[in-house]
């Protein structure tokens, strides 16, 4: 019986892991240390991903779209995050929470009308759903979006919005935007340019992640048309929550890509550098972080890809396991970069080597995406409600 690679089951998963690995290793590393350091977005970088077809990676191919499953996109965020986690963030945010998103819950003339410009990356996209005082309680925003003839008047600001904004001036093109309507919480195209939203501030001094820009979007009297609404009235709860699970896995993806290149990293280092006349591989302390740290690495991995490989992307199901790869993966990156920084010593606490930027970039994936103190809620709630699930 032939042996099935659960990291890239078919071969068409396996060409898109070297595609993407070459592509970063030559065109997405040489830059990612300036960018963390000037805190910009390289837009220009960005758009040859669509050029790549990543872009839409899920989206069916018979709407321009790579038509690729959650394992397809475990591997593309696995591979960009290894190299500039930063970077990627600002592709999970694009393709992830507004692409992905949009086009499940779009009618046909509205991928008409978006997908095109969205898959190219001729257009970034965003999505708005976390607001000043309301992030893990999404359920209380507050943002209000009213109907008055063929109009919805929208109200509100959003904070901490991925592609948020460009550059310093410069809006984001495209989101895709929760708030409250009469019958629940709608959803909303709201594209650059409409009456009434501005670029609030674009927010510096990030600890991590710096090569994605995040932002403060206002919406005073936004003036949306009916049409850009994605379905009914009051049914986007559900659009939320499906695509919650993909957002989930892809950010444990990013995790893992963080851990392995620590591993790579560490252990490389390990090697090369002596003490007392012998390389520090040699001393226990420093193989307790290596073995360590590979085991959790590819414990989570194996998680990660098993809860990909069952994951449909047109319905919900897996919210127990999506939940539980980020809380695993996101914590054990954190970790590992740690213990890449000690091993590293001295070094590791300086830019030279990638293992500092990779330790600041990990903080947030157990923030971002909800907390890690969500996912512990959710599992709770769900396995009290289904005891199956645990066996």
């Amino acid at each position: 019986m032939p042996t099935i690679d659960l990291f890239s089951p078919t071969p068409e998963h396996a060409l898109l892991r070297q595609t993407v690995r070459d592509f970063a290793r030559e065109q997405v590393e040489p830059q990612a240390l300036a960018y963390d350091r000037e805190e910009r977005f390289n837009l220009p970088l960005f758009r040859q991903l669509g050029e790549l077809g990543l872009l839409g990676i899920t989206v069916p191919s018979e709407y321009g779209g790579a038509g690729m499953d959650a394992v397809a996109a475990v591997i593309v965020h696995e591979e960009l995050s290894a190299v500039d986690p930063g970077f990627c963030l600002a592709y999970l945010a694009h393709t992830m929470l507004f692409v992905n998103n949009f086009c499940r819950n779009a009618n046909e003339d509205q991928r008409r009308r978006y997908l095109d410009k969205v898959m190219s990356g001729a257009w970034v996209g965003g999505m708005c759903m976390t607001e000043p005082a309301a992030g893990t309680d999404v359920l209380g925003m507050k943002s209000q979006a009213v109907r008055r003839g063929d109009s919805y008047f929208l109200n509100g600001r959003k904070m901490f919005i991925t592609n948020g904004a460009l550059d310093d001036k410069t809006l984001g093109d495209i989101f895709l935007v929760y708030a409250r309507t009469d019958k629940g919480i709608s959803s909303f195209v709201v594209e650059k340019g409409f009456p009434g939203f501005s670029l609030g501030q674009r927010l510096h001094g990030k600890a991590g992640m710096r090569a994605s820009m995040t932002a403060e979007l206002v919406f005073e009297d936004c003036a949306v048309p009916v049409v850009n609404r994605l379905g009914e009235e009051g049914e986007s709860t559900i659009h939320m929550m499906r695509n919650l699970e993909i957002e989930r896995v892809t950010i444990g993806a990013m995790s893992t890509g963080i851990a392995a290149r620590c591993v790579e990293v560490m252990t490389r280092y390990a090697s090369e550098r002596t003490a007392y006349g012998q390389p520090i591989h040699n001393f226990g302390q420093i193989q307790r972080y290596i073995g360590d740290s590979y085991a959790q690495y590819m414990a989570a991995r194996t998680y990660l890809y098993h809860t990909a490989g069952r994951m449909s992307l047109d319905k919900p199901g897996q919210r127990v396991d999506s939940d539980g790869v980020k809380l695993v993966a996101t914590t054990m990156a954190k970790q590992v970069a740690d213990n890449a920084m000690q091993v590293l010593g001295g070094y590791g606490y300086f830019s030279e080597y990638v293992v500092e930027r990779l330790w600041r970039d990990a903080k947030l994936l157990e923030i971002g995406g909800g907390t890690i103190e969500a996912h512990q809620k959710n599992i709770t709630k769900d396995l009290t409600r289904r005891m199956d699930l645990i066996r």
